[in-house]
């Protein structure tokens, strides 16, 4: 893949919001980090970001919408994310809120929970970028996953050229850090330091953040990856069907109640991968079965997720 070099201009914007509706991946600048942006509503695009960076595991990934109205399509609102939303959008604000159901989001950008991080970027070409494609951008920074952040469009091209379609070119980054992430699913929390500080947060709340119990559960973007599990038990590495059991193919595998990719094609089992387990836990068996995936490339990360789903509770 050839990866485009555009410019922040009308031709640009246009370009890569083209890109976008193709379920391609841009890297654009925001006024914390570059970020990595695709569809959020696309399981195909969320797979591709997760495959570029070479990211271990589906992490929660945040949603960059354009403004506070668009934010409330996808989350359950609250007056403390009015308050902080009114302080500090647009701005280097995550907010983590619950998930408002049938919301369109792909199932792979909060990783199978039921919470969304969303955040409302300042610079003025990822703005553009948001309108110009109408579309939620799921956009972690644009860099293999564990590299130093990019700042600048340069760093981009050195981690991702040849893995994306284009990058947009803003120039540097002003605040150079990513943005701080504020739990709102329960008492406000500081799920992690960054761009905003803490204080100037509290005291818009006019109370003190709590902070996570170390070793706690996962739900944000840059902590630990979540572990995401159905209500009945999963088996992995399934060659036959046990009794009571519904099969979760790959591959075309014979007597599959539901397959991640009939093709084999690793991008699309890691986009179908939440709601296929999310489908087949509704149908009320006694277990999942799981066939196996092949642990190379994005089935690294598919089968990070599945041995997750599997572990002892």
């Amino acid at each position: 893949m050839q990866t485009r070099n555009l410019m922040t201009d009308r031709a640009g914007i246009e370009a890569a919001a083209a890109l976008i509706a193709d379920e391609q991946l841009v890297a654009l600048p925001t006024e914390t980090v570059y970020g990595l942006a695709g569809d959020a509503r696309s399981g195909i695009a969320v797979a591709r970001i997760f495959e570029a960076k070479g990211r271990p595991s589906f992490n929660p990934l945040i949603v960059h919408v354009p403004d506070t109205d668009v934010a409330r399509r996808y989350a359950v609102w609250s007056d403390a994310a009015d308050r902080l939303a009114a302080a500090f959008w647009p701005g280097p604000l995550t907010m983590v809120l619950p998930l408002k159901e049938e919301c369109g989001l792909s199932p792979l950008v909060t990783a199978g929970q039921d919470s969304v991080a969303l955040r409302v970027p300042a610079h003025a070409a990822a703005q553009a970028l948001l309108r110009a494609s109408g579309a939620p951008l799921a956009a972690p920074s644009a860099n293999p996953s564990g590299r130093i952040s990019p700042t600048h469009a340069d760093h981009v091209r050195l981690g991702l050229d040849g893995r994306i379609a284009a990058i947009l070119d803003g120039g540097s980054c002003g605040v150079g850090v990513e943005s701080t992430i504020i739990g709102l699913t329960g008492a406000p929390t500081l799920l992690r330091p960054g761009g905003l500080p803490a204080e100037i947060i509290e005291a818009a709340l006019g109370g003190p953040l709590a902070i996570p119990e170390p070793g706690g559960a996962i739900t944000a973007p840059g902590q630990l990856s979540s572990h995401y599990a159905p209500a009945v038990p999963v088996r992995l590495e399934a060659e036959t069907i046990e009794e009571g059991e519904l099969l979760l193919g790959f591959a075309g595998t014979p007597g599959a109640a539901l397959d991640l990719s009939a093709s084999g094609d690793l991008v699309e089992a890691a986009a179908n991968l939440f709601a296929h387990l999310h489908a087949l836990d509704a149908r009320g068996a006694k277990a999942i079965a799981v066939a196996p995936v092949p642990d190379t490339g994005l089935g690294r990360a598919i089968n990070d997720r599945l041995r997750r789903a599997a572990a002892p509770r």
